[in-house]
């Protein structure tokens, strides 16, 4: 899986306001990060299943109630996404998670869990700490026009950010899908 041979567009989705309601707090708490391996590395959002299932659609109508504008609530997710991950709050500590990527397609999104052999954990226990929760907000999220998903920019993830050791930076990505899981935001405009 090489995503970065083909030129993809990606756009900066975190320049100006935007609006974080209940529903797309639901909505990224659903997103599965998986990992790119291009450049240096990044978490990535599953461009199959943003959302936990392959019906992407559908996912946001049963969030929202709404089934038609699915195609801009998720734009607006990406963008909500951005200042998410820029604002929301989180303790350290050891959090569980079902790993949604153990019944996906191994070749669309990477998994830094997943051995040779192509398994993968299907429960995740992790120790969230301060060095993760640190380069979080530096996270340099794009939106990727190629997979329709936001991404976070495998050249230079934390922009101007060094990347840290290789494995806290690989750790980013089981650290970023509980700080979206159980990271704390008030619903509100967020810069």
């Amino acid at each position: 899986m090489r995503l970065g041979s083909v030129i993809q567009a990606r756009t900066d989705v975190m320049a100006g306001t935007t609006e974080i309601t209940l529903e797309r707090i639901a909505l990224i708490r659903r997103l599965v990060v998986g990992w790119n391996p291009d450049g240096a590395g990044a978490p990535m959002i599953h461009p199959d299943a943003p959302y936990g299932s392959t019906s992407r659609d559908d996912d946001i109508a049963n969030v929202t109630g709404d089934d038609e504008g699915a195609d801009e609530e998720h734009r607006a997710v990406g963008a909500a996404f951005a200042a998410f991950v820029r604002h929301a709050v989180l303790k350290p500590g050891r959090y569980q998670y079902h790993n949604p990527l153990a019944k996906l397609d191994p070749g669309r999104a990477g998994d830094v869990f997943r051995d040779a052999d192509g398994a993968t954990p299907e429960h995740i226990t992790f120790d969230v700490t301060e060095a993760h929760l640190a380069l979080i907000p530096h996270l340099a999220v794009r939106w990727d026009d190629a997979l329709d998903v936001p991404c976070v920019d495998a050249q230079a993830p934390y922009g101007a950010t060094p990347v840290p050791d290789a494995a806290l930076h690989h750790e980013m990505q089981p650290a970023l899908q509980i700080f979206l899981r159980y990271a704390d935001i008030a619903p509100g405009d967020y810069d």
